[in-house]
Formats: C-alpha cells, structure tokens, sequence
C-alpha cells in the first residue's frame, strides 16, 4: 500500500491544467495516499469516538469541467457516506494539509446539533481555544482560516455554529492547516499523530447531540 504521507510532487498535482489531466493526477497520485489515511487512522478515529468509523476517499463524481483544487478523505459513521453526518477529514491541496472538523450542508438535522452546540458551547469553548493552531474556516475548500480559536472571544465561539444555518449551503469547518513545505517533510507516523491529535481534541464535537 501507498505511504500515508505525501511528497511536495503531491502537492504540485493542484497545478497541472484542465480537468482531465488534473483528476488523472489525482486518481493514480493522491487516491492511493488518501486511502492509506483511510486504513491508518479510521481505527484510532473509532476509538477517539466511541462509534464504529467509516473511511470515503472523495471520487469528485459531479465534477465534469472544473478541476478540484482539494481532495480528501472523509470519516464518519455510516458505511454508505459522510455527508449526512458531522465528519473528520483529511484535505489535500496545493498549499497545505488540513485535518478538519465538519458539519456539512448535507447534515440531516442541522438545527437540532446546532442547539447540542450552543448548550455545550460555554464548556467546550474554553477548551478547544487552549488548543495549538486550531482554527474555524468559513468553507471547507479554504486553504487559510478565517480566524484562530484562540482569538475568539467565548460569544464569538458560541456564535460559530449558526453558520450552519445562516443559509442554505451553511457549515461549520474547525481544524488545523500545516503548510506543505512542512507537511512534505513529514513521516506516516508523523502524520498519523497530527491528524489524530487534532481529531481526538475535536471528538467532543463529533460526538455532540441536541
């Protein structure tokens, strides 16, 4: 199997043009890596959780013109997608590695987290904004974030999950970026550490219920 690190080639594959040529890259390059992430840290994912933890390493399906400038894969609970469910990921692109934290547009009940959200906000809160480099992003794509926790002030954290429902295609996205020239340098089990120290830091959000 593939090492479950990537090499600054890797990254570059976000400058090859057009469509076909860019997803080529991506299929025999960045899959194979991504579904070695999948069978490295969805065992460690499950126990950071409590739940059974499934990996889907993205096939960008609806994609027919426009190359993606990321690709990632997804864990969640359910065998059959993510979407549907708050979700880790591991997202590649040209400039950095994310581990993330998700609550997607496609989530099943985004009201009913949102109000789990803001009960536990003012205990969870405190806690996720003593964490090193971790950071909301306004969208899922976005290389840089658009604030660390650590410089909200505790209303602003607590106000962060009405993104969800500001409007129809709202989502929440906190994680950690790592510059790739970092990220190259990398080894599997370096790796492997980053994304699970992120993920098991982020777990009581995964876990959340209204």
């Amino acid at each position: 199997m593939p090492a479950a690190s990537f090499s600054l080639a890797d990254f570059k594959v976000f400058d090859v043009k057009g469509f076909q040529p860019r997803m080529a890259e991506i299929r025999t390059r960045l899959r194979p890596r991504l579904d070695a992430f999948g069978h490295a840290l969805a065992p460690g994912i499950g126990r950071a959780t409590g739940a059974p933890t499934f990996a889907h390493v993205a096939r960008h399906a609806r994609r027919t013109v426009n190359a993606p400038d990321d690709t990632w894969v997804a864990f969640g609970p359910d065998a059959r997608g993510y979407k549907k469910h708050p979700h880790f990921k591991v997202a590649v692109s040209r400039h950095c590695v994310r581990f993330l934290f998700e609550v997607g547009p496609e989530h099943a009940d985004k009201k009913r987290w949102v109000a789990g959200w803001r009960r536990s906000a003012g205990r969870l809160g405190p806690v996720l904004r003593r964490i090193r480099g971790l950071a909301w992003f306004k969208n899922e794509h976005d290389e840089q974030p658009a604030a660390l926790l650590a410089d909200l002030s505790p209303q602003q954290i607590q106000e962060l999950a009405d993104e969800i429902i500001r409007t129809r295609d709202g989502q929440l996205v906190i994680g950690r970026a790592v510059p790739s020239e970092e990220a190259a340098r990398w080894t599997e089990s370096q790796y492997r550490a980053a994304a699970l120290e992120a993920f098991r830091a982020l777990a009581p959000l995964y876990r959340l219920r209204a």
